[in-house]
């Protein structure tokens, strides 16, 4: 397995080392391997997970605390999921289903919530540029556009 340095896997996901450093401090990323000079060394799945923050976090504009839960209902589905995955007795998948569900339900509420918000802020916006359009029209002496 390929390992990276600290600089490569900054690099590619856009962070700092810092940044990098801290994620794994909070606990938002797993500590990595060290050489035995005690420099870093992230696999290809510290860096897919960071993809994973970096998205949650500009695309559903997560706090780094809300990125904990979102990483913490993750990391339980991807048990459940392994579980059901390795099970062969209908029951048994069942029981694991039962189980997952409110994982999956937890992080769709999560998402819900955010772009609730999302909706409402844009909504106030485009009351407003509404308005603007208003003003320039009334302005310049010409009927509004519906």
């Amino acid at each position: 397995m390929e390992k990276y340095k600290i600089d490569e896997v900054a690099k590619e996901c856009g962070l700092t080392k810092r940044t990098l450093r801290y994620y794994e401090e909070i606990g938002l990323l797993p500590p990595p391997e060290r050489s035995e000079g005690g420099i870093r060394l992230y696999s290809r799945d510290h860096i897919d997970r960071l993809k994973r923050l970096i998205n949650a976090r500009d695309v559903l504009g997560f706090s780094l605390q809300e990125l904990q839960a979102y990483i913490g209902i993750s990391e339980q589905l991807d048990n459940y999921r392994q579980g059901y995955r390795q099970t062969e007795d209908r029951e048994e998948k069942l029981a694991k289903l039962l189980e997952i569900e409110p994982a999956v339900s937890n992080q769709l509420e999560l998402i819900n919530e955010k772009l609730r918000k999302m909706v409402e802020i844009r909504d106030e916006v485009e009351q407003f540029h509404q308005r603007v359009q208003q003003a320039i029209a009334s302005e310049k002496g010409q009927e509004p556009k519906a």
